[in-house]
C-alpha cells in the first residue's frame, strides 16, 4: 500500500505532539486503565480523524460502524480476540450472536460489511446468524455481497420478551449493526436479551453535541495529564435547535453560531500564528452516512441557502428531518495519497483498536467533508503501533519507525485520540 504523506510544513508540529504522547506512555496507559475500570466501552465503534499537523482530533464517532469490509484481513485475529472479550463482557455464557443489520439489502458493499463482521465473530468462536427487520424479508433469503460472498438474512421474530429466528435461535447477545435512524422498532423494546450497542445509542435519541459535550471533559482531563493545549485534540462546537431548512426558520440563529465559532478559531489561529482560513462544518446533530453536512467559511453562506442546499440539509438517512445541527470547528486534513486528500478512520471493539483505513477523495479539498460520493477506502497495511502491553513501562516505537520516514508519525497519536473518544461515548451512552 502506498502510504499517505503529510505536508512537510506541518510535520514539525505533528512530531512534537508525538514526542509528548510517547514520553508519557506509562502515565497514559495508567489513565486508560483507571477509566476502563469506571466505564464500560461500547461493543464497537469507528472514529473519523482529521490531522492538520498543528491539530489532530476525532470529529465524529459511529456506534454502528458499517465498514468492516474495508479493514485489512490481516487484522482479523486481533479483531477476533477483541470480539471475544466484548461478547464475554456482555454475556459470559454466550455461544452465539444474533446480528441485526440495516435494511438496505441492495447496497452490496454494506452487505460485504455484514459478512466481514460476521466472520470476525465466527473467528472468535461464536455461531453467527442475521435477523432482519426488513419487512420485505419474509423468509430466509440469501444475498450476494459486493465481492461475491453469500449471507443469509432471516426474518426477526419475537415471543414474549425474547427475539429469535424461526427455528428458535435466540442467543443472549443481540448485536445491532443498524443505527435506528428510523426509530426503535417495537420488536426490540423491552426484550430480556442484551442489546449492543444499547437502544438509546441509536440516532433516535443520541446527539453528536451530547457526545462532544462529554468529550470536552475527557479531552480537558487528558490534556492536563500530559500537559498539552486541549485545543490540539478538541474541536470547538455549538448546538443550534429549532431549524427548518425548507422554511428558512432559524437561519439567523445558525448564522450567529457560525460567526461565533469562526471567531473563536480565528483567535486561536492568531495566538498560534496559524495562517489558515478558519472554517466550520455544519452537520445534522443526529445521523450518519455523511448526509446533512456542509462546510462554510462565512456566516453569509448559511443565510439564504439555495433550494439545492436547503434540500441537502433538510433531511438525512431514513428521511429523518433535521431541526438540530452541530456547528463544529473545521480541521484541515493535510494528508494526501497520490495527490488526493485523505483522512484516517479507526475501528475499535471494546477497548481495543482493531485497525482502520484511509478515506480518500480526489474531488474534495483539505477543508471539505470527505464522507461523500466518490470516496475510496485504502486499508491500513500495518497494525496501529502500541507498546509491549497495557502494563508496559516501555514506550512504543515512534510510528515513523513502522511507516514511511516520519510521514505517519500521527499513527500512535491516532490510537490515543480514538481511545479518548471511545471512553467519552462509553460514559455517555453505555452506562
Amino acid at each position: 500500500m502506498k502510504l499517505p504523506v503529510m505536508a512537510p510544513e506541518h510535520l514539525t508540529q505533528l512530531r512534537e505532539f508525538e514526542k509528548k504522547v510517547l514520553a508519557n506512555h506509562a502515565k497514559i496507559e495508567a489513565w486508560f486503565r483507571s477509566h476502563w475500570n469506571e466505564h464500560r466501552p461500547p461493543f464497537y465503534g469507528s472514529v473519523d480523524i482529521r490531522n492538520a499537523g498543528y491539530k489532530i482530533s476525532s470529529i465524529d464517532m459511529n456506534l454502528f460502524p458499517g465498514g468492516f469490509n474495508n479493514l485489512n484481513p490481516n487484522f482479523i485475529p486481533l479483531a477476533a480476540v477483541a470480539a471475544q472479550d466484548a461478547v464475554q463482557r456482555a454475556c459470559e455464557t454466550a455461544k452465539s450472536v444474533l446480528i441485526i443489520p440495516e435494511n438496505h439489502t441492495r447496497n452490496t458493499f454494506y452487505l460485504q460489511n455484514v459478512y466481514a463482521l460476521s466472520e470476525i465473530l465466527r473467528s472468535a468462536g461464536y455461531e453467527v446468524r442475521l435477523g432482519s427487520l426488513n419487512p420485505e424479508v419474509t423468509e430466509p433469503t440469501e444475498f450476494e455481497t459486493a465481492l461475491g460472498d453469500k449471507i443469509l438474512l432471516e426474518p426477526l421474530l419475537r415471543t414474549r420478551e425474547r427475539v429469535h429466528l424461526a427455528d428458535g435461535f435466540s442467543p443472549c447477545v443481540v448485536l445491532l449493526n443498524n443505527d435506528l435512524s428510523a426509530g426503535v422498532p417495537d420488536i426490540l423494546k423491552g426484550i430480556s436479551q442484551t442489546v449492543l450497542p444499547p437502544l438509546h445509542g441509536g440516532w433516535t435519541t443520541r446527539r453528536k453535541t451530547e457526545h462532544f459535550s462529554a468529550y470536552n471533559q475527557v479531552a480537558a482531563e487528558f490534556a492536563k495529564l500530559i500537559d498539552i493545549d486541549e485545543w490540539q485534540i478538541n474541536p470547538y462546537f455549538e448546538k443550534i435547535s429549532g431549524l427548518d431548512f425548507q422554511e428558512r426558520e432559524g437561519e439567523d440563529a445558525l448564522a450567529g453560531a457560525v460567526e461565533r465559532v469562526l471567531a473563536k478559531i480565528q483567535a486561536k489561529y492568531d495566538e498560534l500564528g496559524i495562517a489558515d482560513q478558519p472554517f466550520v462544518i455544519v452537520k445534522a446533530d443526529a445521523g450518519t452516512y455523511g448526509m446533512g453536512v456542509m462546510s462554510v467559511k462565512s456566516a453569509d453562506e448559511v443565510r439564504g441557502l439555495n433550494r439545492k442546499n436547503r434540500n441537502k440539509m433538510a433531511k438525512v438517512k431514513e428521511g429523518l428531518e433535521v431541526s438540530e445541527v452541530i456547528v463544529q470547528e473545521g480541521i484541515y486534513t493535510y494528508e494526501t495519497m497520490n495527490g488526493a486528500v485523505c483522512e484516517p478512520v479507526v475501528y475499535m471493539m471494546d477497548r481495543f483498536v482493531i485497525g482502520g483505513f484511509f478515506r480518500v477523495h480526489e474531488g474534495r479539498g483539505a477543508d471539505e467533508n470527505l464522507n461523500a460520493g466518490g470516496m475510496v477506502f485504502v486499508p491500513l497495511s500495518n497494525s496501529i503501533p502500541t507498546g509491549s502491553g497495557d502494563n508496559s513501562k516501555k514506550p512504543p516505537k515512534p510510528a515513523s519507525a513502522y511507516l514511511n520516514n516520519g510521514t505517519r508519525s500521527a499513527c500512535h497519536a491516532l490510537k490515543k485520540t480514538v481511545m479518548w473518544t471511545t471512553n467519552t461515548t462509553a460514559s455517555t451512552f453505555t452506562a
